[in-house]
């Protein structure tokens, strides 16, 4: 039997795996969602924050934190994947190599106007001792944005928090071993943020064009008045 811990390596091990055809596909937006939908309502919601200081953590390749610097933000991102990171830099900016443990245990010393989690949350611990973090690497009154697949957009297996496998399916050619990901309900993420110290203050729920059904969920979160006190 897989153990849990197990479930969380084999996500960093399939993102070293996979990522020059990751970098290919959102480089030539061949996945239709994010071009369509999510790619456009993570920016808007970031840039709805009038923030200045951001940290993008599992930044990837890095469009999203060279889009944010473009309009103006003071942008940092991070990844544990080295070679994403090479993708990255070669567009400038500044992008650090580190875990999520070493963001939980206190690898930045930097706090930040928003946090930004753009399909970056896949596992279970690492994504709950992540969140646990957040207060600390926020400054008062920031905000946490987190994008993720809506919980009702999946359609394969039942609607309870659990680990799921993988899927590469539409995002083209030359992917491997795709990575498995906690599935979380709308209650299941809600009791993370709780036991984090996050409360969500909005939530958005960007549209599919074509189908009209919810293609992600944003959640903007920011820390309880009893983490703060």
């Amino acid at each position: 039997m897989t153990r849990v811990d197990d479930k969380e390596q084999a996500i960093v091990d399939a993102w070293h795996g996979n990522a020059a055809p990751w970098t290919r596909a959102v480089r030539e937006q061949t996945i239709e969602s994010r071009k369509l939908v999510t790619d456009e309502a993570i920016v808007r919601a970031v840039l709805a924050q009038a923030s200045h200081r951001v940290l993008d953590v599992g930044c990837g390749e890095g469009w999203l934190a060279h889009r944010l610097s473009k309009a103006g933000l003071q942008v940092t991102g991070v990844d544990t994947v080295s070679e994403l990171l090479v993708a990255a830099r070669a567009q400038g900016g500044d992008f650090r190599e580190l875990s999520y443990a070493d963001l939980a245990g206190g690898a930045l010393s930097e706090r930040f106007d928003a946090v930004i989690c753009n399909f970056s949350l896949l596992g279970k611990a690492s994504v709950d001792d992540l969140l646990k973090a957040m207060p600390d690497m926020l400054q008062p009154g920031g905000v946490l944005l987190i994008q993720t697949l809506h919980p009702l957009a999946d359609g394969t297996g039942p609607y309870l928090d659990g680990w799921r496998d993988g899927s590469w399916a539409g995002c083209g050619d030359g992917f491997g071993q795709a990575a498995p990901w906690y599935f979380r309900t709308l209650a299941g993420w809600q009791a993370s943020f709780a036991a984090a110290g996050l409360y969500i203050s909005a939530l958005d729920e960007p549209l599919h064009p074509h189908t009209g059904r919810p293609a992600s969920v944003i959640f903007m979160l920011k820390v309880t008045a009893q983490v703060l006190a």
